[in-house]
């Protein structure tokens, strides 16, 4: 694990490792983490494990006290809602922007994970859905020629990943998914902002429909 820290700073790399597993819950609410152990789990010395600590903590994902120790939070539902909509006013205007420029090159990218997430939803594999669905947001802002906003979304949107990770459990519940997806790029090609930002914002709301299920399955992840 060492070598996978050296390519970029090891608190950073451990923060991309620590929130990755909390999101898919391999780290569930209530987890207590200590340094000394996450610091032997990935290799590294003490201090970049403090300052992933903190990181996390700014995000809302963990809980740092000094006489309490470090938990791992419970799903809060209002960051939760909080987080959407901040996203969706991202990604709706990236969406219409879209519509106005994008590159071809990118267009053929955006087409490939398209087939590659059916692919992955026809196996129902979950953990490797999620990579190609953040890799097709991704290339939507890139698309458009803002590839750093998706960069700004990253903490806010963990409080919805972990909403996700619950709520798309089966090749039934990730197909609508790659629908939804294609919806919006079908929306683009046709340079349509309004059904761009209207298809968006549709898919987006997808969370809202599948949360109280989650709650009523898992309601001891929830605050």
């Amino acid at each position: 694990m060492e070598l996978l820290l050296r390519s970029e700073s090891a608190a950073r790399r451990l923060e991309r490792e620590l929130r990755s597993a909390i999101v898919r819950l391999e780290l569930p609410p209530g987890t207590r983490l200590t340094e000394q152990d996450v610091a032997g789990r990935y290799g590294v010395s003490r201090q970049p494990v403090r300052e992933a600590f903190i990181s996390l903590d700014r995000a809302g994902l963990l809980s740092v006290r000094a006489q309490r120790g470090t938990l791992v939070v419970r799903i809060s539902r209002e960051r939760m809602r909080a987080a959407r909509f901040v996203r969706e006013a991202v990604e709706s205007a990236v969406a219409r922007r879209a519509c106005a420029e994008f590159d071809p090159a990118v267009r053929h990218e955006v087409e490939d994970l398209l087939d590659l997430q059916m692919r992955v939803a026809d196996r129902g594999d979950r953990d490797g859905f999620t990579p190609v669905d953040e890799a097709f947001h991704q290339a939507l802002a890139r698309g458009c020629g803002m590839p750093s906003v998706w960069d700004t979304l990253i903490d806010i949107k963990s409080h919805m990943d972990r909403v996700c990770h619950l709520t798309i459990p089966d090749a039934n519940s990730m197909k609508p998914l790659v629908e939804q997806h294609r919806a919006i790029v079908t929306a683009i090609d046709a340079k349509d902002p309004d059904a761009a930002d209207k298809a968006m914002r549709y898919h987006l709301t997808e969370i809202l429909r599948a949360m109280p299920k989650a709650e009523a399955l898992y309601p001891d992840l929830f605050e």
